[in-house]
């Protein structure tokens, strides 16, 4: 059994789960120094329904991506090829907020569960609410990627399922056993895996488009002119409907389901067949939003608002 698939979702849920761990810990951490330790049942509750509400979503996917295949192959590609759409934006969005929001993160949970508590009547749903939500969000992401690769079968979830024990763990050694981590180096490394593993995922997402649209293309003739490149700009020894000429063919050399075309297929977005527009398209992302990602590592703005220049002889 290859499991090179389980790399991404075990990157994935490890950086997502290691950041639901330290919402957790701060919660309990507060309600320890607020003498409200009757309350930490809630954030249990919380962590449990999310993560079982989590694993529901996964298995709804994964019955709509069946219906699909059943539908037609053509469905069933749009259809991943819409999942991974969904998992580049939110995980993307996620690299990039939690990234600039990493330095003021306790403070704001601190602050959402200190009006909370002062609530006495709802102060535990408040709570449970709290943490099933930041749960669900970072299961959400997980469950959007494991979908967009649905293909792969069940290594994908075993690799998510390693990085929610290895995440688990972290959050015990540094708010039970007191050990130092630091945090933002961590986030650090786990954004650029995270980055690299997302720009691969649109080179995947561009593959299923194309076979969906080939498929429709085979349909009748009137679907034909779908492939837009059969005809107009592609040699006939290397053309695809439309992700256009091809750069390389390594599948003699290095293929992508052997080590270690394998390794770097899930690290990377390794494909031994890449086309002209999935290689714009991949380095296009990958300087727009890790050009994004880096700057707000430095703590500045992609786009910095300018500041309306002062008369100074008024």
């Amino acid at each position: 059994m290859d499991l090179s698939s389980a790399i991404p979702t075990f990157v994935i849920t490890l950086r997502e789960g290691v950041e639901a761990a330290l919402i957790v810990g701060i919660v309990l951490a507060y309600l320890n120094k607020a003498n409200r330790r009757n309350l930490k049942g809630w954030v249990w509750a919380g962590v449990g329904v999310g993560l079982a509400a989590s694993g529901m979503i996964g298995v709804l996917f994964g019955w709509i991506v069946e219906q699909a295949g059943t539908a037609g192959v053509s469905i069933e590609q749009f259809l991943e090829a819409s999942f991974s759409v969904l998992a580049i934006a939110c995980l993307s969005w996620m690299l990039i907020w939690m990234t600039r929001n990493a330095r003021s993160l306790k403070q704001d949970v601190e602050g959402a569960i200190a009006s909370t508590i002062k609530q006495d009547a709802q102060a535990g749903w408040g709570i449970f609410g709290l943490i099933f939500f930041a749960v669900v969000r970072e299961g959400f992401e997980t469950v959007l990627f494991i979908a967009g690769k649905f293909q792969q079968g069940v290594v994908p979830t075993l690799g998510a399922l390693a990085g929610i024990g290895f995440a688990t763990g972290i959050g015990a050694l540094l708010f039970r056993y007191g050990v130092r981590l630091d945090v933002r180096k961590f986030f650090m490394v786990m954004g650029i895996l995270l980055l690299m593993i997302v720009s691969g995922l649109v080179v995947t997402a561009l593959g299923h488009f194309d076979a969906g649209m080939n498929a429709l293309a085979q349909v009748d003739r009137k679907s034909a002119s779908l492939c837009f490149y059969y005809e107009r700009f592609a040699k006939p020894q290397d053309r695809d409907c439309v992700l256009g000429p091809m750069v390389w063919n390594f599948s003699k050399i290095m293929p992508a389901e052997q080590f270690p075309g394998s390794i770097l297929s899930a690290l990377l977005g390794y494909t031994d067949r890449l086309y002209l527009v999935q290689a714009i398209a991949y380095f296009v992302f990958l300087i727009t939003v890790g050009g994004a990602y880096f700057q707000s590592l430095l703590g500045r703005s992609l786009f910095p608002l300018r500041r309306k220049p002062t008369n100074s002889s008024q």
